[in-house]
């Protein structure tokens, strides 16, 4: 759970891949940022000029009709041409050889658009694929969902989706397979840890709801608030929470940051705004030096005491929050080092309605820290103990978070 070299960008098994709008979707649960610019039909540039130097040239075009043709006439089976062209345009942006930059299909570009709501049709789980096995991790599971209830736990390798072995299959075919429309069911071969064979779950997909913000007030006036991922919704959950337990007369305040892989770069900053002091929230820089500033004004700083809990899964805009905090120092970071995620992500569109994702510009704390590949070191390094924690669910981070608000409080 708390490996980072597990967890890639985030996203919701089956139903999800985080839009971060602003400057980074999702992914994350990556940063991604949407701009409508309105290219060039595909249409229309192999009709235009190109110059030497660029991939679209006459020995490019020559070479692509040679290979149709070859395939056309040998091989064993009909092929769709349409898959192929969508094949050119994948294999483009493979080739830059960043997992976080990719060519969408109109259909993938409207379902990851409308995905920003925090509204998903799959199983309820974020997953993100494990570099050293190129399978699948479960990072996380939503409260409530098919996940949850069919007994997937955070951790969970994929090994077959349907009987189909997966290894090696980029995220966006994994997520494909594993969704499904409402009422289906899929099932999953899990790996897990300590178990002795595999183990086969099978899961009715449904709608999920994501509630990415829940909240809870203990006796001695500490409050409890965690964000899953930064969503549309999250804003104004957050808001509700955070009010709520301000009115109840919180002293003290545990902000659960483990296991977000990211999301809207517009939200975080939002929620930011509500606890820092006035200043930088975070600022980028593309390969130019264009940068571009996030500021708070500091009328809303946080007057409590605060404990964040991070952890290897924590990712992306959840490491902008969480390093802000830490760079301030208005609260202290609890737990494990952070994913390592700091670069943006822009989503470009294309007239025809698809799109390419790209990695446009790196982002920095307000000290000028790029985190990306090396992630924020917590205050206080605390793992969780998962035995503890499977056994009855004692979450020992939390209890020493609790502990620390405590001691702050009473003094």
């Amino acid at each position: 759970m708390e490996n980072k070299k597990y967890y890639l960008g985030g996203i919701l098994t089956g139903i999800l891949i985080a839009i971060l709008v602003g400057s980074g979707i999702y992914a994350g649960r990556q940063i991604y940022e949407y701009q409508q610019l309105q290219l060039a039909s595909v249409e229309a540039a192999t009709q235009t000029v190109v110059e030497e130097g660029t991939i679209v040239n006459d020995n490019t075009t020559t070479k692509m009709d040679l290979l149709q043709q070859s395939i056309e006439e040998y091989y064993y089976e009909d092929v769709d041409m349409a898959d192929l062209e969508e094949g050119i345009y994948d294999g483009i942006l493979d080739a830059i050889g960043d997992p976080y930059s990719e060519y969408y299909s109109p259909e993938e570009l409207a379902e990851i658009m409308s995905q920003t709501q925090g509204i998903y049709y799959g199983i309820g789980a974020y997953i993100g694929i494990d570099p050293k096995t190129e399978l699948p991790q479960l990072s996380g599971i939503i409260e409530g969902s098919p996940a949850e209830e069919s007994g997937l736990k955070t951790g969970d390798f994929i090994y077959k989706v349907d009987g189909e072995e997966i290894m090696g299959q980029d995220l966006s075919e994994v997520i494909a397979k594993v969704k499904g429309e409402e009422g289906t069911t899929v099932t999953l071969t899990i790996i897990r840890d300590g178990a002795s064979d595999y183990i086969e779950v099978v899961v009715t997909r449904r709608k999920i709801e994501s509630p990415t913000v829940t909240s809870k007030m203990y006796d001695n006036g500490i409050g409890y608030l965690r964000i899953s991922e930064f969503d549309e919704v999250t804003l104004q959950q957050f808001n509700e929470a955070y009010t709520e337990l301000n009115n109840s007369n919180m002293k003290g305040m545990v902000l659960d940051l483990r296991d977000n892989p990211g999301g809207n770069l517009s939200t975080v900053v939002e929620i930011a705004k509500q606890i820092l002091p006035e200043g930088l929230i975070v600022y980028t820089e593309d390969k130019y030096g264009v940068r571009e500033e996030y500021t708070c004004d500091g009328t809303n700083e946080i007057q409590i005491p605060l404990v964040v809990l991070v952890n290897g899964f924590s990712a992306s805009a959840s490491e902008i929050l969480a390093g802000a905090v830490k760079d301030y120092g208005i609260g202290t970071l609890l737990g494990t080092t952070t994913f390592g995620k700091g670069i943006v992500q822009r989503i470009i569109s294309i007239n025809d309605g698809s799109a390419v994702k790209l990695t446009v510009s790196r982002y920095f704390t307000p000290s000028g820290n790029n985190i990306h590949g090396v992630g924020i070191e917590p205050d206080e390094t605390l793992e969780l103990d998962q035995e503890k924690y499977l056994e009855d669910e004692t979450d020992n981070q939390l209890n020493r978070a609790i502990e620390i608000l405590t001691e702050k409080t009473s003094e």
